[in-house]
This record gives structure tokens, C-alpha cells and sequence, in this order.
């Protein structure tokens, strides 16, 4: 090459690492100002010049933050192609994974992460979600979810029931301005009402103050209808205000509504702040306990859920609800359901982006947060799940279709059967057997006789508790609880009753009721049995029974017998105090005669083989009708 062509050839070079310098520090304030879609263009035209990872990790993230995942996902194989990723790009980039429903590559990329950051919590949340991935799908047919047709709008989201129709956070579809993140318009908050299942009027903006210049979103009303809050960009008239980063944090506003239905008496609420966002308003029934959103200090990574209390003379100290409930990823969203906590999160057991769960506050105490499942979830963002006055329909919001939209769902509450067999302690089938439900706390009861085979059936009650007995007239009545508390999912509960055959004078052993040696005190663990057997006997009382004790060998024949005696009579006690009649039992000690094993007198066993012989047995001596007769 001529020499003359290398001067200008090293311009031209510095010419574009110098356009290049320039595009990634516009690129860098465009992403830090949330403008992904001109970030993403920058980004895209520097990589045209030059593969730099710096650029490529960013365009990737800002990819990820709205959604593009098929390109996250792109640009995030090159980065770890060459190197592998591991931290919070690895995270993010596992995350774009999942939410195409690549869970195993997702996995492979959770477990690299974990080997290198043990504790990070997101990430072993997520690594849990994508090796169980098939559970979400488990009970898919509960809920039946149709999208809303509403005319006027763009995009919405978060809805809220009010006056028979909705209140929703949503783009116009026509609007003089234009969010530069999104590159739509700003988000106002309007209302909407039915026509058909999902059919719905124009939306129409809220009247009054409420909608100004940037964005209006996620609202929650107080059951009077007469007080709105609502979240809001912090701006002053036409003014955006930022931090001294240059970010723009979300703030909580209060509204009024005046005689003429206009909402205006704007209030910012006292705990706002322009270092942190705060958001998402819910409502607790009573309009005593505010809960929102917000990436305020003391929380537990990103946006946490938090609560404060209404004093009378204004809000408490805002409260982080605590671990259970965040994680190190986001939590947003909050709704209150009757006594449920509904909430979207992108930690936890997790399809991907943001999924909807549930938690219940008892005693202080959150429950383990539940995933809702498919469909309620996706792998896409799920947000703001809200009940109607039936409480087995509502609304909630999603951008599975490619942008948030508003969809309807029902419920239709799980189906629970129980399936039973009646067997004797052979394993022998037991016909024409009474089996009784009794329902706790109710006096439906359900009485079933076994068939041929021995089999019982029943549909159960959900979120219920029954107590179930099963008599026959040659067996000792057996008795245990079936419920279905807790169980969201249809199911059939099998289940095997093992009855005891009466036979008259037959000593039955009773486990786990041992004595320390030398004493006659009923120790803790002897009582939890003695507790089953009084039921055994309190649920035959045409039985009676005598309660036998044993010793081991070691002390003198006459000695133990005396304590033998003094254990059967412990015993016995103890059974009358739980409410055994006196009349239908007694108490019999056997000493050292009626060894369980070989250890008689001047046989060297250990304490395990003394143990056992230190037992109690009960046997029916007959029955009350039989020695009542004449």
C-alpha cells in the first residue's frame, strides 16, 4: 500500500472510534434515562463497528427490559460464547431464557451462576422455578381468562373495579405526547364500562386533576368511592423532576372527589421522595392500612412491598413487609382480596418476567408466597390480580399478547373426591362397613356403607376438615381426619382404613408405651398413644377392655410385680382422665411372667431388649350388652 494512503487511512480510524465514543456515551444516557428504543439504535450501530461488550451487555439488558426477548436472548448467547456469564448478566440472561420457555438452557445457566454466587437468593429461586417448570401447569383448567376488547386505548393495565365498570392506568391511543422509553404516549388513568363479557365502552380519561402532563398509573379506591391513590411520575406542571442521577422516580398521590364526581385535592403522600420511587397503591377493606411499592432504603433489593397504618393523625413509618414476601429481584403490584395478599414479583417460584402470587397474613406471620400457575401466570409479565364482588371472577393485566393488556378470568374451584377402602388387619376386604364423615365446625355429616370390595366414595368440600369413623359390629371402631385445607388443585384423596377384629381375651400390643426403669410415670411419649387408644375405647362402648403392664427382668419377681401393677394403674388413670369410662376398664399387672424376648432372669440382654419388655397391652375382656343380659 502506498505510504501517502496511511495517513489518511489512520483518520478515517480515529474518525470512528471518536463517532464511536460519542454514540455509546449517547447510547449510555439514553439507557440510564430508560429510552430503550434509542438506546437499542445506538447500541445496534456501534456493534456495526466494532463488537464491544460492553455495548452488546447493554443492548441485550435494554432488550430484556421491555420484553424483546428473542433479541435479548441474541445478543446475550454471543456475550457468552466467548466468555461465559455468570452474576446478574448471567441471571438476566437465563431470565430471557426462561421467558421463551427454553427452561433446561435456563437451568444450565442458573446452576453455572450458583456455583459462582452460592447465596444469590434470585437465582436459586429461579433455578428452582425452571427445574419445576411443569408444576405451573398442573391445575391449568381453574381458571378460564378472556382478553378485553376496549375501545380508545393502546395499552392498559391494572384494572380496578368502579362504578360497574373499570378503572385502568392505559395509553390513549391519540396524544400530543410521547414517552420516550416506550415510544408511546404517556399512561392516564380512565374508566370504562361493560357491555359484554368482553366488550367495553370507549375509555374516557378521569375527570378532573388527576391526568396531567406525564405519566398516571396503578390506582387503588376506598370503598366509599370517595378517595383515589394513585401513582404518578414526579413532575411540576409540565416540569419533569430528577434525582441528581437524572432519573425520574414515581411517586403516590391522594384525590378526593367532589360533589360534581371531578377528583381534584391532589395530596403527595408523606413518605414520597425524589432518591426513590413509591407506587402501586392498595387498600386494605377498612382503608386502614395502605400497601405500595417502592425501591426505598431498608428493603431487600429492587421494589419491595411495604405497608403503613392509618394513626387517626396520619400514615405510620412505612413497614417492609419482610423476606417471605421479598426477594432481591422486584415486587410490585399489591392487591388485597378478602383476606389475601395478591402481588407480582419476578423472584420467587417463577414462570418468567413477572408472576402473580398470594400470601395470607396470620399472626403477625406471611405465608409462603404461592405461584397462581398457568394461565393467571406466563411466561411473559402477569400483574395486578383483582377479585370482583363475586369473588370468583375479577380482572388482571399481562403483556402475553406483546403489550400490557386488561384480561377477564373465573374460577372454577377445584373438585376433591375421596376414594376409601375398608380393610381388617389381615389386609381382607371389608363389606357392608359404616363409614362416618363428620364435617368439623358443620352438621353436614355423610354416612357411606363399603361395597363388595370394601370401597367407600364421596365428593369433599374444599378448604374443609372431617373427622372419619368406620364401625362394624366384629371389628374395634377405627377413626381418622381427612381434609382438604390448603389443596388448590383437583384431586381424589385415597385413602386405607385398617380396622382391628375383636377378639375377645387376645392381648394387643400398644406401641410406644414404655416406662424409664423403675418408674411408673406415663412419659411424654407414652401419652401421645394412650390419647389414641382412649379413643379407641371412648369410640366402642359396648367393649370392655383390660389394660395390662409388664416389667423387665432385672429386680426381684415380687418387685415387679408390684410395679407392674403400679404402671397398669398409671395408665388406666390416665385413660379415665381423658374420659374412658371407669366402668368399662381395668388394670392389670403382670410382672416379669409374660416376657416379650428371652430376657428372663440370669440372661444378659441389652437395655434396648429390657425396653421392650417394658410394655403395656390392652385386650377386650367383653361386651357390655353380653354381661348385662340375664
Amino acid at each position: 500500500m502506498p505510504t501517502r494512503f496511511l495517513p489518511r487511512l489512520l483518520a478515517i480510524a480515529i474518525l470512528l472510534a471518536s463517532c464511536n465514543t460519542i454514540r455509546m456515551q449517547r447510547a449510555d444516557r439514553a439507557y440510564d434515562l430508560m429510552q430503550y428504543p434509542k438506546a437499542e439504535g445506538l447500541y445496534e450501530r456501534i456493534l456495526r463497528n466494532k463488537d464491544d461488550r460492553t455495548a452488546r451487555a447493554r443492548l441485550a439488558a435494554s432488550y430484556l427490559r421491555h420484553n424483546a426477548l428473542e433479541e435479548a436472548v441474541r445478543h446475550y448467547k454471543h456475550l457468552d460464547s466467548s466468555h461465559h456469564l455468570i452474576g446478574d448478566t448471567g441471571v438476566h440472561y437465563a431470565k430471557a431464557l426462561m421467558g421463551l420457555g427454553r427452561t433446561q438452557e435456563a437451568t444450565d445457566v442458573f446452576f453455572r451462576v450458583l456455583q459462582d454466587q452460592p447465596e444469590n437468593r434470585l437465582a436459586q429461586d429461579l433455578f428452582e422455578s425452571a427445574q419445576g417448570y411443569q408444576s405451573f401447569y398442573q391445575d391449568s383448567s381453574r381458571y378460564i381468562i378472556n382478553r378485553l376488547t376496549i375501545p380508545g386505548v393502546q395499552a392498559a393495565f391494572a384494572p380496578v373495579p368502579y362504578q360497574n365498570g373499570l378503572l385502568l392506568a392505559a395509553v390513549p391511543e391519540k396524544s400530543t405526547q410521547e414517552d420516550p422509553w416506550s415510544g408511546m404516549s404517556y399512561l392516564d388513568l380512565v374508566q370504562t364500562t361493560k357491555r359484554t363479557v368482553v366488550t367495553w365502552t370507549p375509555a374516557a380519561p378521569l375527570p378532573g386533576a388527576v391526568n396531567g402532563t406525564f405519566h398516571e398509573g396503578s390506582a387503588a379506591i376506598s370503598a366509599d368511592g370517595n378517595t383515589l391513590y394513585f401513582t404518578r411520575s414526579n413532575y411540576v406542571e409540565r416540569k419533569l423532576m430528577k434525582d441528581d442521577g437524572n432519573t425520574s422516580h414515581l411517586m403516590l398521590f391522594r384525590a378526593t372527589k367532589d360533589s360534581t364526581g371531578n377528583w381534584g385535592d391532589l395530596r403527595a403522600f408523606a413518605y414520597n421522595s425524589e432518591r426513590w420511587s413509591t407506587g402501586h397503591p392498595a387498600l386494605s377493606a377498612d382503608g386502614r392500612t395502605l400497601y405500595f411499592a417502592s425501591d426505598r432504603p431498608g428493603g431487600f433489593g429492587g421494589m419491595d412491598i411495604w405497608r403503613c397504618r392509618d394513626l387517626g393523625t396520619g400514615w405510620s413509618d412505612p413497614e417492609n413487609l419482610g423476606s417471605v414476601v421479598n426477594t432481591p429481584g422486584n415486587e410490585l403490584f399489591p392487591t388485597i382480596n378478602g383476606d389475601a395478599l395478591h402481588f407480582s414479583s419476578s423472584g420467587h417460584f417463577n414462570m418468567g418476567g413477572l408472576d402473580i402470587l398470594e400470601t395470607r397474613e396470620q399472626d403477625g406471620a406471611w405465608s409462603i408466597p404461592r405461584n397462581l400457575g398457568y394461565p393467571v401466570n406466563t411466561v411473559h409479565d402477569d400483574m395486578h390480580f383483582v377479585l370482583d364482588s363475586s369473588q370468583v371472577a375479577g380482572f388482571l393485566s399481562s403483556d402475553r399478547s406483546g403489550m400490557d393488556q386488561v384480561y377477564a378470568f373465573s374460577i372454577h374451584e377445584p373438585l376433591f373426591y375421596l376414594d376409601g377402602l375398608a380393610v381388617d388387619d389381615e389386609g381382607g376386604f371389608l363389606p357392608n362397613t359404616q363409614v362416618v364423615l363428620d364435617l368439623l365446625n358443620s352438621d353436614d355429616d355423610i354416612t357411606l356403607t363399603t361395597d363388595a370390595n370394601g370401597r367407600f366414595g364421596t365428593p369433599l368440600a374444599r378448604n374443609s376438615e372431617y373427622i372419619l369413623k368406620a364401625t362394624r359390629p366384629d371389628m374395634l371402631t377405627a377413626s381418622t381426619t381427612v381434609s382438604t385445607k390448603g389443596l388448590i388443585q383437583s384431586d381424589t384423596l385415597n385413602l386405607s382404613v385398617r380396622m382391628e377384629r375383636i377378639r375377645v381375651g387376645e392381648a394387643i400390643a400398644i406401641q410406644n408405651i414404655y416406662y424409664d426403669y423403675d418408674k411408673w410415670d406415663i412419659r411424654t411419649d407414652a401419652a401421645k398413644e394412650l390419647d389414641r387408644i382412649a379413643r379407641i375405647f371412648m369410640e366402642n362402648p359396648g367393649l370392655t377392655f383390660e389394660l395390662s403392664s409388664h416389667t423387665d427382668s432385672r429386680g426381684s419377681d415380687t418387685y415387679n410385680l408390684v410395679l407392674s401393677d403400679a404402671r397398669a394403674n398409671s395408665a388406666v388413670n390416665y385413660l379415665i382422665r381423658q374420659g374412658v369410662d371407669p366402668e368399662r376398664i381395668t388394670a392389670k399387672g403382670y410382672g416379669e411372667r409374660v416376657p416379650f424376648n428371652k430376657c428372663r432372669n440370669g440372661v444378659r440382654c441389652t437395655e434396648e431388649d429390657h425396653q421392650a419388655n417394658r410394655r403395656t397391652e390392652f385386650k377386650v375382656t367383653g361386651s357390655i350388652e353380653l354381661v348385662s343380659q340375664p
